[in-house]
């Protein structure tokens, strides 16, 4: 607001007189005119453009100037009544500027801060004049300026030059005496100013300050009710900064003594009202003091002392009482605490047909009081809530809120059962759907299905399906029956499927999934139909739901790994194949997949382990695993360090068992494929091979050899030349590794194996000098023992690869060991015996008779000197005849000396054999007449010749 200026005669005579003889005039006026230069300046600014920094600068120094020359001569008036009009002038053109901005747009910026220092300097300059002579209440004029500036710093909240402000009206103010001062506005001014420096003192966290000058408020109230209202409205805001704390810290009870003594002067200012307006307002103000007092004394929980409030308020001494739409509200929350929620239920259903409480406020108190009442208190809510249709301000948006409420938090399943049954009760009744029906509430009726959806939603967590199904039914009532929500509520026949599946309902299930694909045919429908199948144990069916998963427009493979999931929970592990099966496909295409191709092929495995009879399938899987890894790497496939290590062990170690399974099955063929595969994935870790994982190499490829004769011999097919070539590839790598240091004792078994294995397939290539030098080399192990030479010389000696010099190597060697041995098993002994005389026989026949002589010489040595009957009576028998027989034909051909060996050899043994008594007998008959007749032959031979001679 603009200040007049001064223009009267008496003031324009002041100005004319003026001291020419002072030795400062033409200083002071050098400097006015200075002054009044800045001024006139703001006065021509235009209003669309911001005032320069340097203005108010410029002018606050040229004060501070003529700040240094004052004060100004007592007979000098005329210089202050020019400052005091230069200072209105000031003033007068940031009421201007300040006035223009409010009417322009808000972006508008007129520098409001320049302008309030502007205002300051206007207030200073006032004040340095505020002796002037022929101004009526000039120190009322400057202290107005001050707090008129000071409300202007509060306002931009730089509460420190405001309180400077206040500070220095209050300075010039208490030079006045207040009891002589009658104009009601200057009063007015004393009241104000104390006020706003309380406010701000308040503001800069001086609570003391604030308070203090509150309360010398109290001397300067003149026995105006205005002014007890005034006074009584800051201590109420007061009151209200302390509630709106966050922190307690006792802050109810300091706000309850700035209450109290709102209401006091609110008791007082009644007292002395005058008119009829002044009465009603600070009537007004009381009941809305005593409402807050109320809330304080909720607050602290003395639910008596707000009862006691509700009913002054109500009553209010006969008169028309208060009816706030809050009293009903704190009434109701003072009678719940007290517990007795009869009268607190009385409240509530009082407000149904007190038409004046708005209908926030009735819903706050529904809210309120289902909340303390919890499952107790839903039935009347549900009532009060119904009656309150009734009404016509009755919103959907209170619906909403009302149910949200009676929805609630979790409190347990059963507590939850019984909101959700009395909301179902609630939201199915015509007149609340009939609320929703209008297009201008779409938000809410959206609002509505969301708080159902989540109700339903948290029971489905809680797996009550029953429950959650009736909410998802109830929430279908709130989507309209349009194209827009067809999709939506394609959704909620879909999650009703799921609530039925989870209750075996299966027909039902089936139903809503029907309805849902009829509305929006997607790879969800095709996952529930799956899941119905693998309920009903329709493995086909299900296996048809995965081909539908993958023709739909919105599949990923996500949801073939959740149905192969689902598969094998449930135990269907024909369908979970199909799935995993089905997944693999989608590595080929080159896209991001949610799952590695590893953890699926090892998953697959993993299954079909679980079922008889899958040893085949299982076969494919681990090859197709090889041969991933082979295309695109060890590490891309396995993946990298540690993970990929124990990923391509597990493949080989199944592998591994898997052969192992197979050939303790006798299924040798499938065992050759499982034990190919293990060298295959221990190759692929490329970084060199661990003693552990060298040594199972060296197993799984001589084992993988036994399996192929093994499986040879049982179907009786000859290997083809490729097999057989393949098998001697596989034994050349194991014989490195057998004779590298990497490996440390392997089993002997397995050497043996080896051994026997190796022997075989040099044979087939018709390499004899390697089956030579492989039982030569051999018999220099440590794993070699006279039982495996036993074994080798048998299988040398038989068989269509017969081959006399290892079989007789391996025997020879073989009898060496167990005769060194001290207690032989002349079992053996006389078994490798037999084996030697007989190789010897076929091998040299009868062109080194000489050697098999020697074999039967060294077996009657190993005979000399044993106990009766420790070497074996039967093979002694033999060794006995065969020699004796082996007479028969030289002595046919005349043979004598020859003849007489084989006999000698015979009879020797036959004497150390028990049970020959009788062949021995006859055998020295038959060599003593053999002898004689020999004799008689060379005698009568001789005498003929001599004769002839």
């Amino acid at each position: 607001m603009r200040i007049a200026e001064i223009s009267t005669p008496e003031h324009r005579q002041a100005a004319a007189v003026h001291d020419s003889q002072s030795p400062s005039h033409h200083q002071h006026n050098h400097l006015l005119t200075q002054i009044e230069s800045k001024i006139k300046q703001t006065e021509a600014h235009p209003p669309a453009t911001p005032l320069p920094d340097s203005l108010p600068s410029d002018l606050r120094q040229l004060l501070t100037n003529l700040t240094q020359l004052t004060p100004f001569p007592a007979t000098n008036n005329s210089l202050k009544l020019h400052l005091w009009k230069l200072s209105y002038r000031l003033w007068n053109s940031c009421v201007d500027l300040s006035n223009a901005a409010a009417i322009r747009s808000p972006s508008y910026n007129c520098s409001p801060q320049n302008v309030a220092k502007l205002r300051h300097l206007a207030a200073d300059m006032l004040s340095l004049a505020v002796d002037v002579v022929g101004v009526p209440s000039p120190v009322i004029k400057s202290a107005s300026f001050y707090y008129k500036t000071g409300l202007v710093w509060h306002d931009h909240k730089i509460f420190d030059l405001a309180s400077t402000c206040f500070e220095r009206a209050a300075d010039l103010l208490s030079k006045l005496d207040a009891s002589k001062i009658s104009d009601a506005g200057e009063r007015k001014l004393l009241l104000d100013m104390n006020l706003a420096r309380s406010r701000t003192a308040w503001e800069i966290s001086d609570k003391n300050l604030a308070l203090m000058l509150l309360n010398r408020s109290k001397t300067l109230l003149f026995g105006s009710s205005v002014h007890f209202k005034a006074l009584a409205n800051q201590f109420l805001a007061f009151a209200k900064a302390v509630l709106s704390r966050k922190e307690n810290n006792g802050s109810f009870n300091d706000a309850l003594k700035l209450l109290n003594e709102a209401l006091d002067l609110c008791e007082k200012g009644q007292s002395i009202a005058r008119t009829r307006e002044e009465t009603v307002e600070i009537k007004q103000l009381k009941s809305k003091v005593m409402r807050f007092i109320a809330a304080v004394h909720l607050q602290n929980g003395e639910f008596d002392s707000v009862i006691k409030c509700v009913k002054v308020l109500r009553e209010n001494g006969g008169e028309v009482g208060d009816h706030h739409a809050s009293l009903p509200v704190l009434a109701m929350k003072a009678w719940i605490g007290l517990g007795r929620y009869s009268e607190a239920e009385k409240e509530l259903r009082d407000m149904v047909v007190n038409k004046g409480i708005p209908e926030g406020v009735w819903v706050s108190a529904v809210e309120t009081y289902f909340q303390a009442a919890g499952n107790a208190g839903v039935e009347t809510t549900k009532g009060v809530f119904l009656g309150l249709l009734g009404r016509c301000h009755v919103s959907a948006r209170a619906a909403v809120r009302v149910v949200h409420r009676v929805v609630g938090d979790d409190n347990g399943i059963e507590g939850s059962r019984i909101r959700a049954k009395v909301v179902a009760e609630l939201v199915a009744d015509e007149r609340v759907i009939a609320l929703f029906a209008n297009e201008a509430v779409a938000k809410e009726r959206t609002a509505m299905h969301s708080v159902l959806w989540n109700c339903g939603s948290c029971n489905f967590r809680l797996k009550d399906y029953e429950t959650s199904a009736e909410m998802f039914e109830k929430s279908m009532l709130y989507i309209p029956h349009n194209l827009e929500n067809r999709v939506l509520r394609a959704k909620g026949y879909r999650v009703l499927c799921l609530c039925y599946l989870g209750l075996t309902q299966l027909d039902r299930a089936q139903e809503y999934i029907n309805e849902a694909e009829k509305l929006d045919p997607n790879t969800i429908c095709a996952f529930l139909k799956f899941k119905i199948c693998l309920q009903t144990n329709d493995h086909c069916g299900a296996i048809n739901q995965i081909q539908t998963m993958i023709t739909c427009l919105d599949f990923t493979p996500d949801f073939l790994s959740l149905s192969a999931h689902e598969a094998v929970a449930s135990r269907s592990l024909p369908v979970a194949v199909a799935a995993l099966s089905n997944f693999l496909n989608f590595y080929n295409n080159g896209k991001p997949m949610p799952t590695t191709e590893v953890v699926v092929l090892r998953t697959l495995v993993t299954v079909l382990s679980q079922d008889l009879g899958k040893e085949a399938e299982v076969l494919k899987f681990l090859k197709q695993a090889h041969k991933r890894a082979s295309e695109l790497g060890a590490e891309s496939f396995f993946g990298k360090g540690e993970i990929g290590r124990r990923e391509q062990n597990w493949f080989a170690v199944t592998s591994w068992n898997f052969g192992a399974k197979c050939g303790k099955e006798k299924n040798y063929e499938l065992c050759a494929a499982f034990l190919r595969l293990v060298p295959g994935f221990y190759d692929l870790m490329g970084d060199g091979q661990s003693e552990e994982n060298n040594v199972t190499i060296c197993r799984s490829l001589i084992l993988t050899v036994s399996a192929m004769i093994t499986s040879e011999k049982l179907k009786m097919t000859p290997l083809t030349d490729a097999e057989v070539k393949h098998a001697h590839e596989l034994l050349e790598r194991a014989g490195k590794i057998l004779n590298s240091s990497s490996v440390g004792n392997i089993e002997a078994d397995l050497h043996f194996i080896y051994v026997l294995d190796a022997y075989d397939m040099h044979g087939r290539l018709n390499n004899l000098l390697s089956q030579q030098h492989i039982v030569e080399s051999f018999v220099s192990t440590k794993t070699c023992t006279p039982q495996y030479l036993l074994q080798i010389g048998l299988s040398a000696s038989q068989g269509p690869r017969f081959n006399a010099e290892v079989a007789t190597f391996a025997l020879r060697e073989c009898l060496s060991g167990f005769l060194s041995s001290p207690s032989p098993n002349y079992q053996d002994v006389a078994l490798i015996v037999q084996k030697l005389i007989a190789i010897a026989s076929i091998h040299k026949g009868n062109t080194d008779d000489d050697a098999v002589l020697s074999m039967y010489k060294q077996a009657y040595r190993i005979m000399v000197g044993l106990k009766e009957g420790e070497y074996p009576t039967e093979e002694g028998k033999w060794l006995a005849m065969t020699a004796w027989n082996r007479a028969a034909i030289p002595v046919r051909m005349g043979q004598i000396d020859v003849a007489k060996k084989w006999m000698d050899a015979g009879l020797e043994l036959a004497r150390k054999v028990a049970g020959m008594e009788t062949y021995q007998a006859y055998m020295e008959d038959y060599v003593a007449e053999f002898e004689k007749k020999c004799t008689d032959c060379w005698w009568n031979t001789a005498s003929n010749s001599t004769v002839t001679a």
